[in-house]
This record gives C-alpha cells, sequence and structure tokens, in this order.
C-alpha cells in the first residue's frame, strides 16, 4: 500500500497552500489510507488553535484539521527545531495531536513514504 506524506511548510495566512493542502488531503483520503502529514518550517503555525484570522479578514481554516481523525488520518509529525525557531517549543497546545521529532527522526519518518506532497 502506498503511503502519502503531506509536508507543510508555508504559514497558515498570506498563501493558500494551507487550505489547498487540506483540501488535497480529504479528496485523496478516499484513494490512499496511509496518510501522513508533517509541519516544518512556517508550517508549524498550522497547528496553533488561537488564531484569530478574522482581525486580518481571513476565512478561520485551522479548525478543520481536526476533522482527519474521522478519516482515518492519525499520523502527525512536527519539527522540533522549527518550533524552537518560532518560539513555539512549549506550546503543546495544538489542533493536532502531533509527534515531535528532531530533524534526523523527522526525516527518518518522510523516507519511508512512497510520495511527498508539499503545500
Amino acid at each position: 500500500m502506498k503511503m502519502i506524506a503531506f509536508v507543510f511548510s508555508h504559514a497558515p495566512h498570506g498563501t493558500s497552500f494551507g487550505r489547498e493542502g487540506l483540501d488535497a488531503i480529504l479528496s485523496i483520503s478516499s484513494i490512499f489510507k496511509k496518510i501522513s502529514l508533517f509541519f516544518i518550517g512556517d508550517g508549524v503555525l498550522q497547528l496553533i488553535k488561537s488564531y484569530q484570522s478574522e482581525n486580518i479578514l481571513a476565512r478561520n481554516y485551522i479548525s478543520s484539521f481536526s476533522i482527519l481523525s474521522f478519516y482515518n488520518i492519525k499520523d502527525f509529525y512536527c519539527c522540533k527545531a522549527s518550533l524552537i525557531e518560532r518560539g513555539l517549543n512549549n506550546n503543546h497546545n495544538f489542533i493536532l495531536n502531533v509527534d515531535i521529532l528532531d530533524s534526523y527522526f523527522f526525516r527518518l519518518k518522510l523516507d519511508v513514504c512512497d510520495a511527498i506532497i508539499n503545500f
């Protein structure tokens, strides 16, 4: 069975990458059963629950990440160095229950995937 990785490396607002990534995950989940999500760089900001996107006149799609468990998607990984660089190293109040991994183990998890889609 193919394992698909979705890598989020962009901030949630300012571009449509995050929303498009979430849409792609939901549409592809009916075809592939092994889907993992990876958050690195500014993509770790996708995990923050407390965004107030109405202040920037943007739609808050972040809460939609919480429905992924209904699609049997349960493998979520976050780069520890990216969290530390953005001052989020002590923040575990994320929208998803992510495994926080150092760079080496993050890459190992990513290496076992058959396809990688970056958003």
